[in-house]
């Protein structure tokens, strides 16, 4: 067997048990199996995103010590979003075809593994002499390797939702599964800043592989790959929603009908691909992830440059926001269904607006402490909504169900691009305006005028494109 056909079938989908449990043992194991293949994968995926966030966490001490540059960060920032943005769309699809414990537990070691090698690059730059130039290069190729490693987080996560719970509940528990960002961005900011303080930079890259590699213990022990590999029956039959004797003839029938469906199902994906409203809700996305990551990447640079706080003041103030992000992004969904009957478009300009509101609150509302707490609460829950809405349901909404892939697809590209270019575009204006020493030529104060109506902007904007949206409605399935 040669290298490749062994890593295919290391990653194959695992086979059912040859072993069946008693109809007695069945409801305790599932309900079990079930608790934790949830656990592992929502907490699993929050120390994903500790290792994703960690750089967002020491951009002031690495600037400050000259390592690199503002310009350089954001660079190295948009490395990540770039190869993150192309790899959701293919991990998206082979996730479909893979163990998801062995997928979501490889793209964690990855990822640890990256950060592991920053904070080791960071020490040898002081040590060994490394250029500032060769510092950048190297840190933007592990930065880009830490994104595409982070796209192989989410597929196998949400797949294990669909494999280990029935329709009635999967809702509920992606509702919480999603504000397992919020967590993960929260621990970092705490987490990572306070051995920062502690030990310097460098190692916050280790805090963070740290983190990473209690993620891929927790993957490995409890996320199971589906329930037939541990003698269970499909849980389609677990939960009720049908015999076994249905689940064969459909099985059967798919299987007989797989080119046709296929057809199908790729004409369906052609006409998303020319729905003016998908790329309305992929361009409103791009720019909502323009002041979302503003705000997560350079928050805390901005609250230490222009308000005088400290690097573990700065942090928690920021992870305000991550942790108010939970009630946006929990009871966004259910507001929407309950309250307005499925229409996001009300709830979500809300939000929108709110959300650029909050931002200039925290841009121009002053250095006190009360004052950018509350910025960062509304901020936060106003993200958490848009996150559900416009990253999500509301381009959903606008396609048949065969083709929701293909719309998050889209409006996932869309939003990570902008990611990154937010990050470029935020460091050269960072960097081009600030006030220098006109003999030694060092940085003597940072002027955010100008990215801050960059950031701004981008919020407006990002409001404003759904309203072309308005009369449009869901196609027939």
């Amino acid at each position: 067997m040669g290298f490749a056909a062994k890593i295919k079938d290391f990653y194959r989908v695992s086979a059912p048990s040859p072993g069946k449990l008693s109809s007695g043992e069945v409801p305790g194991r599932y309900k079990r199996l079930r608790l934790q293949a949830f656990v592992a994968a929502t907490v699993g995926y929050s120390l994903y995103y500790v290792c994703r966030t960690s750089l967002n966490v020491m951009k002031q001490p690495i600037i400050d010590s000259g390592a690199l540059d503002a310009a350089q960060l954001g660079m190295i920032g948009a490395c990540l979003y770039w190869t993150y943005a192309v790899g959701k769309f293919v991990n998206g699809f082979l996730a479909d075809y893979c163990n998801i414990k062995k997928f979501m537990a490889t793209g964690l070691v990855i990822s640890a593994f990256a950060n592991g090698v920053m904070g080791l690059l960071g020490l040898w730059e002081g040590l060994a002499g490394i250029t500032g130039a060769m510092l950048f290069v190297m840190f933007a190729i592990m930065w880009g390797l830490n994104g595409w490693s982070q796209s192989m987080g989410s597929p196998p996560a949400i797949i294990s939702l669909s494999r280990w719970f029935p329709l009635r509940i999967r809702g509920t528990y992606y509702g919480f599964f999603s504000a397992s960002h919020n967590f993960g961005e929260g621990l970092a900011f705490i987490f990572v800043s306070l051995i920062v303080s502690a030990a310097g930079w460098q190692f916050g890259f280790f805090g963070a592989s740290l983190a990473g590699a209690i993620g891929v213990t927790l993957i490995a022990l409890w996320l199971h790959d589906t329930p037939e590999s541990k003698g269970l029956p499909p849980v389609e039959i677990l939960a009720g929603e049908k015999t076994q004797e249905q689940f064969d003839a459909e099985s059967q029938e798919k299987s007989s009908g797989k080119e046709g469906a296929a057809l199908e199902t790729k004409r369906i994906q052609r006409s998303v691909i020319r729905n003016p409203g998908v790329w309305v809700l992929a361009l409103s996305s791009a720019f909502m992830y323009m002041s979302r990551y503003a705000v997560n990447e350079w928050g805390m640079f901005f609250l230490q440059k222009t308000k005088g706080f400290e690097l573990l003041e700065a942090s928690s103030i920021i992870a305000v926001n991550t942790i108010a992000g939970i009630i946006g992004t929990v009871s966004a969904g259910w507001i929407s269904d309950s309250v307005f009957k499925g229409d996001r478009k009300l709830p979500a300009l809300a939000a929108g607006i709110m959300e650029a509101c909050a931002l200039a609150l925290f841009l121009y509302g002053g250095d006190s402490w009360g004052v950018n707490i509350a910025a960062m609460v509304l901020f936060g829950i106003s993200i958490g909504v848009l996150i559900c809405f416009i990253g999500g349901l509301m381009a959903v909404d606008l396609v048949p169900r065969k083709a929701t892939g293909a719309a998050l697809g889209i409006v996932g590209l869309a939003s990570y691009i902008a990611a990154g270019l937010m990050n470029i575009i935020s460091g050269w204006l960072i960097d081009g305006q600030a006030v220098r020493d006109a003999a030694t030529g060092d940085i003597i104060r940072y002027d955010f005028t100008y990215v801050s109506i960059f950031w701004i902007c981008s919020a407006v904007i990002s409001f404003l494109l759904p309203l072309l949206n308005w009369k449009r409605n869901r196609p027939a399935d």
